[in-house]
Formats: C-alpha cells, structure tokens, sequence
C-alpha cells in the first residue's frame, strides 16, 4: 500500500541578516535552508535529512522497500535513507559511509569503503545473505563546472552499479543519484542489460534547480557472487 508523504507547507520567507563572516555562497546557503520547507519537515518528523522525503516519494513511486527485505544503504550518512529503510519493514538494513553515523535502531552501520576488495563478503554476512536492495545517494564535492560534476556524478554511479551487482540478489533493485546530462548513457545500457525494468525519476523533493535525477532499476537478472 502507498503511504502518503505529506507535502511540507510553505510559511513565511525568513530573511538572513548580512554578517561579514559569510560569503555569498554561504549567505544563499543558509537562505535557503531557512526557507526549505523539507528542511523544517525533516526536523520536525525525526529524519536527519531532507533526503529523506526523496527515498519516501521513490518508494511510494516503485515500491522499493519489501517488508523483511535486505538492503544496503551506500554512502548513508547521515542516515535519512537508512532510516526510511527501517520506518518502512525492510528485514535487515546496514548503512556504509567513510564517515561515522549516528546509531540507527534497526539498521547495522558500518565505516569503510565499498571500493575495498573484501567488501562484498563482509557485507552479504552482515546482510544475513545477498542484498534485496541497494540504494545510493552519494554524490561528490562539485566544482561548479557542470560538465565535470556530471561526469564525476556518474562514475561515481557506476561504480555503485558495479558493486550492486556483486552483492544483489536475483530480482533485486538498484537506486542512484546521476545529474542530468548525456554521458550516463553507457551506464543506462547496463542497467538495461541487467534489470528488467530501469526508469529515470525526479522526486517531487529534488530542488527544482537541482540536475539531480534518481535511475531506478528493478528485477537484477544475475545472481550474487558471494
């Protein structure tokens, strides 16, 4: 059944009062955050990002998360993802960051690199078994050129897809972050050849002037290697 993610309502603009410690950026920044009705829903429903209302909007999209599933939540900190995850029955959860993450009750969380060889093994063990689910919203420091951030976006992408497809188990799904543009195309050719149904979705949540767009892939042909 679908549960309804409640569209944050949008108060008053706060205005933030110029200080000579910040610079432009960060004066936009922090309007911004100010005036971020996600920001303030996070808050006050318990979710320790916005990013949390996106993985809500694509689940209730897709279907994503089964009760009793197994997921593995890349690049989780700070732990929005890992928490839907848990809220939403998933059986087994384990969240994996290079940075430490705040206990989460329900979910294992684990600090390391899902690039190191012996990854996939200790993982699939911690998971009780090949993962259901792999999510990844892992994006890398921008430069402000777009055309690099695309590309660095994206291989960062395929590497996740990579990893996936050594830990998910037959009828698995696969979810990352891509920005908008052309070079994510021989990654959607792999997705193609090994899911039977990929889509490309932007929640309602993803900042309108945001490129960011999630590939949702379901149905993993292959079978786990470990």
């Amino acid at each position: 059944m679908t549960r309804p993610v409640v569209p944050p309502s949008r108060g008053l603009s706060v205005a933030v009062k110029t200080a000579k410690s910040r610079t432009a950026a960060s004066q936009r920044w922090l309007a911004r955050q100010l005036n971020d009705p996600y920001v303030a829903a996070a808050r006050q429903q318990g979710w320790r990002s916005r990013a949390a209302f996106k993985l809500l909007e694509l689940d209730n999209r897709f279907k994503l998360i089964r009760p009793g599933a197994r997921v593995l939540d890349l690049g989780a900190a700070p732990g929005g993802w890992t928490q839907v995850t848990v809220r939403r029955d998933a059986g087994s959860v384990l969240a994996l960051d290079l940075l430490p993450i705040d206990p989460i009750h329900g979910a294992v969380i684990m600090q390391g690199d899902f690039t190191d060889p012996d990854m996939p093994r200790r993982l699939t063990v911690a998971l009780g078994g090949p993962a259901d689910l792999v999510l990844s919203d892992m994006a890398p420091n921008t430069t402000g050129h777009a055309a690099t951030d695309h590309i660095r976006i994206v291989g960062l992408a395929e590497m996740a897809l990579d990893f996936a497809e050594r830990i998910l188990a037959p009828g698995g799904g696969f979810v990352a972050k891509v920005f908008q543009g052309g070079s994510e195309r021989g990654m959607l050719d792999t997705l193609k050849r090994n899911f039977t149904n990929v889509r490309h979705a932007k929640p309602p949540a993803s900042r309108k002037e945001s490129s960011e767009l999630y590939v949702v892939a379901l149905g993993f042909k292959g079978g786990s290697s470990d």
